[in-house]
């Protein structure tokens, strides 16, 4: 399969609880997805513009796999909390793992520390084309200020890894393109939207990056069309590199841990290092984190903290109230589960180890969680005070989260939560 940006059939409007739809035309113009803010622009002036609701934060709201491992042709919303449902095999997995992808290319990572094995990521029945190329497609919308921001780019797995296309598009207007001319030079041919003497810019820029990422060090911004371009990108990169994946190991969450920089690993593993930070500096969203447990842990709840023990290390015990301490070394691995991933849904960026944009307010910018088994492990219980935690959150606006589930039968029909149904 030669990998370009070739016409697709248009998709249909996916919506909650819908089987994935097939992907539009990366070539095609982008418009508002179901989920999307109105741009500041296109707030209506006059006494009904009260009534508009503005959200500024960049946000991913949709993810596309045109053509990525088991996916063809799928376009999944997301909303302020996105559950991807289905029985094993069916790529709930492989969705989150494009998303980090994608993340990752957002945060300026070279293409072959995103791909290690590229070739996992082609379909299947991909054939290769005359010159021996395969390869894939993915892609995503970003909301925000700016309005939905389109994003696709079209990978060169075979016969050497190489970013062959790439296209942002915005309010119809095509702000960036890049083709692959030369196969022999490792770079692409770019051209951005500069609207002045010239309509385009045209550069090389390299073919093992995202060129999205790379335009604030090569557009100037002296014109408007410059400047759009510069907007589009920057949300963009901004909601791509809000995201922290989180999968925590119940078995390293039992042993003490050093004191380090108190920033939470994926893995959780220094879980009783983040609590001895947190409980005191995040004084409100701790005592939060205190009433979550209570649902999700078994016995009483008084208080989560975080005990130094004479080797430097630090471990976390649950106070149960006047009584004994409970070391979290004695708890069930659904229990250590819930914690960890209450404790990430009711932190924030300055907590998780996740390479966020600071030169961007808070205000303008949302983490999202992905957790793939989001009820791996959990009770009946656990899991429906998890997600309670999770749309909470979500309302907020600041958190969100995008998790994967066997079964969302319980989850169907909860407020602020998407559920994706994949099927064979």
């Amino acid at each position: 399969m030669a990998v370009s940006f070739a016409p697709a059939e248009p998709s249909a409007s996916a919506g909650p609880s819908a089987a994935p739809s097939e992907s539009a035309d990366p070539s095609a113009p982008a418009g508002p997805s179901a989920s999307a803010g109105l741009p500041v622009s296109a707030v209506p002036a006059g006494p009904s513009a009260s009534a508009v609701p503005v959200d500024v934060r960049a946000r991913i709201t949709e993810l596309r796999l045109s053509a990525f491992a088991g996916h063809r042709r799928a376009a999944f919303p997301f909303g302020a909390v996105t559950l991807f449902a289905g029985r094993s095999g069916t790529g709930k997995s492989t969705a989150l793992a494009a998303y980090e992808a994608l993340a990752r290319l957002g945060g300026g990572v070279p293409l072959a520390e995103v791909f290690p094995e590229p070739g996992a990521c082609v379909p299947e029945r991909a054939r290769p084309d005359g010159q021996g190329r395969r390869g894939f497609r993915i892609g995503c919308t970003a909301d925000g200020a700016q309005g939905p921001v389109r994003l696709d780019v079209a990978v060169q797995a075979e016969p050497e890894l190489r970013i062959v296309g790439e296209r942002l598009t915005a309010g119809g207007v095509v702000l960036l393109e890049t083709a692959l001319r030369d196969p022999g030079r490792r770079t692409v041919q770019a051209a951005w939207h500069t609207a002045g003497s010239a309509p385009v810019t045209r550069a090389p820029l390299p073919d093992d990056r995202l060129g999205t990422a790379l335009l604030p060090l090569r557009v100037a911004g002296k014109t408007d069309g410059q400047r759009r371009v510069l907007a589009a990108a920057e949300q963009m990169v901004v909601a791509l590199r809000s995201v922290f994946p989180c999968d925590p190991h119940p078995e390293y969450m039992r042993t003490p841990v050093p004191t380090g920089t108190g920033r939470l690993m994926r893995g959780c593993d220094n879980l009783a290092d983040v609590v001895w930070r947190t409980r005191f500096e995040c004084g409100r969203r701790h005592a939060l984190l205190v009433e979550a447990l209570r649902a999700g842990c078994a016995g009483p709840v008084a208080d989560l903290v975080a005990e130094p023990l004479a080797d430097g290390t630090v471990r976390a015990l649950l106070d149960r109230g006047g009584g004994p301490r409970t070391e979290l070394a004695r708890l069930g691995d659904g229990e250590l589960r819930y914690v960890a991933l209450a404790l990430v849904l009711l932190t924030g960026p300055g907590v998780l180890d996740v390479d966020t944009p600071g030169e961007v307010p808070d205000a303008l910018r949302t983490l999202t969680v992905l957790a793939d088994g989001f009820d791996r492990g959990l009770d009946p219980d656990q899991r429906r005070a998890l997600l309670r935690t999770a749309a909470r959150m979500g309302e907020r606006g600041h958190i969100r989260c995008v998790g994967a589930v066997s079964d969302a039968s319980w989850a169907v029909g909860t407020e602020g939560v998407t559920v994706v149904h994949l099927r064979p």
